[in-house]
Formats: C-alpha cells, sequence, structure tokens
C-alpha cells in the first residue's frame, strides 16, 4: 500500500495527465460505476436466496386413501378385412424397356 509521498506522486501524475478539470468527472464517473456494481451484485444474491427458497422440498403431506381400482374389461377382439390374395402374372419381375 502507498504511503504518504507516493500518494502525492500519484495524484500528481494524475494531475499533470488529466488536468485538474478531468479527475472530479472521472471520480464520480467511478463512483457511479462502483455503485452500480454493487446494485447488481445485491440482485444476484438476492435471486440466488429466492431460487434456494423454492427448491427447498416441502413436507410431506398425507395423501388421500386410493380408490378402487375400476374393473377392466376385455374389448371383442376386432375383425381385418380380409385381403385377396395376389395374383400371378405370366410376366417376370424386373425392369420393363
Amino acid at each position: 500500500m502507498p504511503g504518504g509521498y507516493e500518494w502525492l506522486i500519484i495524484i500528481a501524475v494524475l494531475l499533470l495527465l488529466f488536468g485538474a478539470k478531468k479527475l472530479p468527472e472521472m471520480a464520480r464517473s467511478v463512483g457511479q460505476s462502483a455503485r452500480v456494481f454493487k446494485g447488481e451484485m445485491k440482485g444476484l444474491k438476492d435471486d440466488d436466496a429466492r431460487s434456494r427458497q423454492t427448491e427447498e422440498p416441502k413436507p410431506a403431506q398425507e395423501l388421500p386413501a386410493a380408490a378402487p381400482a375400476p374393473q377392466q374389461t376385455t374389448p371383442a377382439p376386432q375383425q381385418t378385412p380380409q385381403q385377396p390374395p395376389a395374383q400371378a402374372t405370366d410376366r417376370p419381375a424386373g425392369p420393363t424397356a
């Protein structure tokens, strides 16, 4: 960490580089940026806390007594229409010209 004389040298160099008018503007913008950053970090922490609360399992509730299962009836077999057998042709199967 810089000591007393080092801070004076740093401030003098900054004054020479940026001028007396720019330094307050720069300090103000750094402060606003830090404030915005702090607010965003707090928002992220709040979001994390909310997500942890929703992820926690709720205590188990008693389920109502199960109703008896309905009786299953077997459906009648469906009849499928029969297709006529394929008719034989006198031509051999293959490409035609």
